[in-house]
């Protein structure tokens, strides 16, 4: 069978390379996802009969705190576009007990592909909703003529009117022609989109959303599949209000409103299904704190056994209502991941070992990590804090040798105390810049350079103070 070649950006060489502009190091995993996501991309290009037969292969992260985990399955949900819920296993507990029944994982899954729907939807009628505010807008501005209707005569007959002894009422005053009308109404259009009655006060007429009656229930209620609020739409009338607000301010809460209107839920919720099921992205963490040491199960660790026992239908595979409708979790990705610190990953039970089949080891950060997290990503965290200091009117700079001291202090202090990988960073910057963010509103310095001998000063005596640094750092 020949296969016509597969076009897309998305092949692992680009996830990859999109992935190192935001995690160092961690080659291994960034592989592993990146062809777990590629192979999706395969799937859909297959023929239905054997597409459906096609199961993603999971992925176990195993590594300690702070190297990038969690990272890795947020950006390669965002660099997919795809549906994305990040849970920790121990905010669950085997059906008896008092915790978060394991099924919401995926009714969170497909609230957030509605989400994504829902907001895609309202942006691809932003020009008509918008046509329509400026109507609505206008109305308020400058009112159509009511017409006036005559009192029915059976209605005379009621009150007691007697029609010849009744004077005649006064002629109604003429009202403006059509023509007029409309060429105020276009004029004043005209200036509208022009910006020139932007700051003009306006009272208009909204939804009130204070009015909805909150119905409250059970944790779960939406496996009925049943919209209460939906149900009672119909019976309930909307209520709206009128709010004083300036023109420009008036348009955009009107566009808002037109552009939810003309939103289709039914389409909206079919849709959202199909992104949960087919491209959804589930990334359990702490799942090393549901596994039992050596097997045991008893005494207070009696339900965490059972936690694994009620995670394994949902990753195998099986059907969860929602209020969208059902959902079949045969597809979505689930990246699972841990320090496995007291326990092993062949602690778990063996059946959800099974449905892990890709085990990715992740490597503790060395000084050079450290570093280069410091400096080289987007958004890196020197670059957040020269941003900051910068709306001061002061140029923050970093040496590369006090860059470098950072590194080695925090490399120190996570192989003496507990690692928590690169969340040490933000420990010590803060402490290192808490004097100049706080003084930097009442300083006349248009520049402050940060060096190595600056660093060692503020931070070395707290990582050798053995009984301060477990409080500040």
């Amino acid at each position: 069978m020949t296969q016509k070649k597969l076009d897309s950006e998305l092949t692992p060489a680009k996830i990859i390379e999109h992935l190192n502009r935001y995690i160092v190091g961690q080659d291994k995993a960034k592989r592993s996802v990146a062809i777990a996501l590629r192979n999706r991309i395969r799937r859909r290009a297959l023929p239905p009969e054997i597409a459906h037969e096609i199961m993603p292969k999971n992925i176990l992260m195993v590594g300690p705190t702070g190297v990038g985990k969690t990272e890795i399955a947020r950006r390669l949900a965002t660099l997919s576009n795809a549906p994305f819920v990040k849970v920790e296993a121990t905010k669950f507990t085997e059906v008896g007990y008092v915790g978060r029944d394991v099924e919401t994982i995926i009714r969170d899954l497909t609230e957030f592909a509605a989400s994504m729907v829902r907001k895609r939807m309202i942006e691809a009628v932003q020009q008509p909703a918008l046509e329509r505010a400026e109507q609505r807008l206008l109305d308020a501005m400058f009112p159509k003529p009511e017409k006036k209707f005559s009192m029915p005569d059976f209605m005379r007959v009621l009150s007691g009117h007697d029609d010849d002894k009744e004077e005649q009422p006064e002629p109604p005053e003429p009202e403006p022609a059509p023509e007029e009308t409309n060429k105020t109404r276009q004029k004043l259009q005209e200036m509208l989109r022009k910006g020139k009655l932007d700051n003009r006060d306006v009272e208009i007429e909204v939804n009130d959303s204070a009015a909805a009656i909150p119905i409250f229930g059970t944790p779960g209620m939406d496996v009925l599949g049943i919209n209460i609020t939906e149900m009672l739409g119909g019976m309930i009338p909307k209520k709206t209000r009128k709010r004083h607000m300036k023109v420009k301010e008036a348009l955009r809460v009107l566009q808002q409103e037109e552009a939810e209107k003309m939103i289709d839920s039914e389409a909206m919720g079919k849709e959202a299904l199909e992104l949960a099921q087919e491209d959804g992205i589930v990334f359990l963490d702490e799942i090393d704190k549901v596994v039992v040491k050596n097997g045991s199960s008893h005494g207070p660790d009696v339900s965490r056994e059972g936690v694994q026992r009620d995670l394994l239908p949902i990753v195998e595979g099986s059907v969860v209502q929602t209020r969208y409708g059902q959902v079949k979790t045969d597809h979505i990705l689930f990246i699972a991941a841990g320090a496995f610190s007291g326990v092993k990953p062949s602690d778990l039970i063996p059946e959800l070992q099974g449905r892990f089949p890709i085990r990715v080891e992740l490597e503790p950060l060395t000084i050079e990590n450290l570093q280069q997290i410091l400096t080289e990503p987007e958004n890196s965290l020197i670059r957040q804090y020269e941003a900051l200091i910068s709306t001061e009117g002061t140029t923050l700079t970093f040496t590369k040798e006090a860059t470098q001291e950072i590194a080695r202090l925090a490399h120190k202090m996570n192989s003496e105390m507990e690692d928590i990988g690169a969340r040490r960073l933000h420990t010590m910057m803060e402490q290192l810049l808490e004097e100049i963010s706080f003084s930097v509103s009442d300083m006349d310095e248009e520049n402050i350079e940060i060096t190595g001998d600056m660093v060692r000063e503020k931070l070395s005596g707290l990582v050798e103070n053995r009984d301060i640094r477990r409080y500040l750092l």
